[in-house]
């Protein structure tokens, strides 16, 4: 007697195409995730610890969002496109109105040109600096990490006969601050972040012929370089002044280690302030990062915060040896009095 044996056939190996098919949804998914993860971070505002410093780095993601749709759309895999296009979208929404301007207000005040500059711990070429104040007929600088060696170069320069109106706090280090003006100066003052032995910042009222006094600061905040440096970082952002949209005209200008994408920036914004770079469509342009060597990207740290009254005509970023910042100069037309 014969008896049948009914062995079952081993599977037949995946198909290279179906082999393929998986592997381009894996990488779909694994593109696509990383700027849906950051599109929510930044939505909800979570610039917390370490996510502090990454967040500033957001332009570069919403640009790498659009490059992840369109690997998915070019695949066919839809559902990974479906969450690409959410985070594109959400993520150009946040980054693109800052390189288009917006209208201004209809100030038919004085113009005063405004420039600003982080020198490095005193580094930044003080020649190249007093070149681009007598070039851009400069009526108001402020400085940050300025020092006496930094001071003295400028005066030897001719900066005291361009700008002879100051308040100026020279120290050894980061610490200093400086404001100078074409104009007299009333009520100044320095600032003191982190309790007082921090970074600090030149204040005073500028008297501009034919508009209403305005209050100039070179801000400089604390930097969240570290975890433990970004309770104090929060802090100083805070504690800057807030605009005063029914009181005087202020402005803050200088080095806020902060991008639009940090919502403590952000909510000293909505007191009253616009970003002039932001309004004239050049919110894009880095600030501070590889001009010293570094192989950082560039990022928008350094800014004119403007009352929302003043109108900002043109805003031009420039370049300063030395430093590490880039200086930013801004055009602006203050209201009539």
């Amino acid at each position: 007697m014969i008896t049948a044996m009914i062995v079952d056939a081993p599977p037949a190996p995946m198909s290279r195409r179906h082999r393929s098919a998986r592997l381009g949804t894996a990488l779909c998914w694994l593109v696509v995730v990383p700027p849906a993860l950051w599109a929510a971070l930044r939505l909800i505002g979570l610039d917390r610890g370490p996510l502090v410093q990454a967040l500033a780095f957001t332009p570069y993601v919403a640009g790498f969002s659009v490059l992840a749709l369109s690997l998915a759309l070019a695949l066919r895999r839809w559902w990974p496109a479906a969450l690409a296009a959410l985070a594109a979208a959400a993520l150009l929404g946040v980054v693109t109105p800052r390189a288009l301007a917006s209208p201004q207000p209809a100030a038919g005040g004085p113009t005063v040109r405004l420039l600003t500059a982080n020198l490095l711990a005193g580094a930044g070429d003080a020649r190249t600096l007093t070149e681009l104040v007598r070039r851009y007929d400069v009526d108001v600088l402020t400085v940050q990490e300025f020092t006496p060696e930094a001071q003295a170069a400028l005066d030897q320069l001719g900066l005291d006969r361009l700008l002879p109106h100051r308040q100026l706090n020279a120290e050894v280090g980061t610490p200093g601050s400086g404001l100078y003006s074409r104009w007299p100066l009333a009520d100044v003052g320095l600032r003191h972040n982190r309790n007082g032995w921090g970074f600090t910042q030149a204040y005073g009222t500028v008297a501009v012929p034919g508009a209403p006094p305005v209050r100039v600061e070179s801000a400089h905040p604390s930097a969240p370089y570290a975890v433990d440096q970004v309770g104090a970082w929060r802090a100083d952002l805070k504690a800057q002044p807030p605009a005063t949209p029914d009181g005087g005209l202020q402005i803050l200008a200088g080095d806020f280690n902060a991008t639009l994408d940090h919502g403590p920036l952000r909510a000293l914004l909505s007191t009253g302030y616009v970003d002039a770079a932001d309004a004239t469509g050049e919110g894009l342009i880095g600030t501070w990062g590889p001009y010293d060597g570094d192989l950082i990207p560039p990022v928008t740290i350094d800014h004119v915060l403007v009352d929302r009254r003043i109108a900002v005509r043109a805003v031009k970023v420039l370049a300063l040896p030395g430093s590490d910042h880039r200086p930013v100069l801004a055009t602006l037309t203050l209201p009539r009095p």
